[in-house]
């Protein structure tokens, strides 16, 4: 069973900003099922973005059949001023079992849309696209119907770390750009928003379907928003994603504005009408929200 609550509760460290309106709406998970899915994870000892950014559709997602697990640990190598994981220093090496226990996971729990993220591992060359490739190997070769989607860091730009990720074939090459180019320095300070298109623009030109992401009410204004989709769909990228920015804590970046739905639907039509094959856009859509549905 799920309970509709009237609002996302608030962490209790969060700086005061604007109130938090109405639509601003999301569902408890619960229910057997989901005890069930959320105790695979943990056998499996697994990570999953869902419980670590606090996503409010963690539950919805799961009961559709769509889970995005995060590889390569739990602790982050950059410190992005909007994101709830740990930032320090990774335990050394990698966890080569790790595709195995998801895949196994992806099985047993039903998933048929399985997105596959991770940390940034900057302290690695190859910053752990390894991992990614095998990951995605193992679903493909025990779960043939899921489809598979990476929603990949930057890996600093390496094209080898990128090609490594792309030899295994995954169904969707996701890399988020979260924010427009003037907010780089405070909520994505190790990152680089051309770098970022470059991503997209390669894998495209491989070949793949690509999608990114961004968040809104960080402090940006709608004509930055417009002209990074202009942007973005001059790299060919296929799916967007628009969803409202919510504090984690008090450490993290405040919440300079909560955008109206009306806002997130022109945006859509904006979006659409630039070629776009799909945008997701609302208060609380995450990157791999409706994922399913995207392709």
């Amino acid at each position: 069973m799920e309970f509709i609550i009237d609002k996302i509760p608030a962490t209790p460290t969060e700086t005061p900003g604007p109130r938090r309106p109405e639509w601003l709406k999301a569902r408890i998970p619960g229910g057997e099922n989901f005890s069930r899915l959320n105790g695979i994870m943990r056998s499996h000892q697994l990570h999953t973005v869902c419980e670590e950014a606090r996503c409010p559709n963690m539950g919805e997602c799961w009961n559709a059949g769509t889970a995005t697990f995060m590889i390569l640990g739990d602790i982050c190598t950059r410190s992005c001023g909007f994101c709830a994981v740990k930032t320090g220093r990774p335990l050394p090496g990698l966890d080569w079992d790790e595709p195995r226990r998801v895949a196994e996971a992806v099985d047993l729990m039903g998933v048929r849309h399985a997105v596959i993220t991770s940390v940034n591992r900057d302290e690695r060359k190859d910053g752990g696209a390894p991992i990614f490739a095998e990951t995605i190997r193992e679903i493909h070769r025990r779960v043939p119907h899921c489809r598979v989607e990476v929603l990949i860091p930057d890996f600093k730009g390496s094209e080898e770390a990128l090609d490594i990720v792309l030899e295994a074939r995954p169904d969707i090459l996701n890399h988020n750009l979260e924010t427009v180019p003037r907010l780089y320095k405070i909520v994505r300070p190790q990152a680089n928003y051309q770098q970022s298109l470059e991503v997209l623009d390669r894998a495209k030109k491989k070949g793949f379907v690509t999608k990114t992401g961004m968040m809104l009410g960080i402090g940006e204004r709608t004509e930055e928003v417009r002209q990074c989709l202009h942007d973005i769909r001059g790299v060919h990228c296929d799916i967007l994603t628009l969803g409202q920015y919510l504090q984690p804590t008090k450490d993290h970046l405040p919440i300079d504005r909560y955008v109206r739905p009306e806002e997130f639907k022109e945006l859509k039509e904006f979006g659409l009408s630039l070629g776009f094959k799909h945008v997701e856009s609302g208060p609380l859509v995450r990157s791999s929200y409706h994922a399913e549905r995207h392709v």
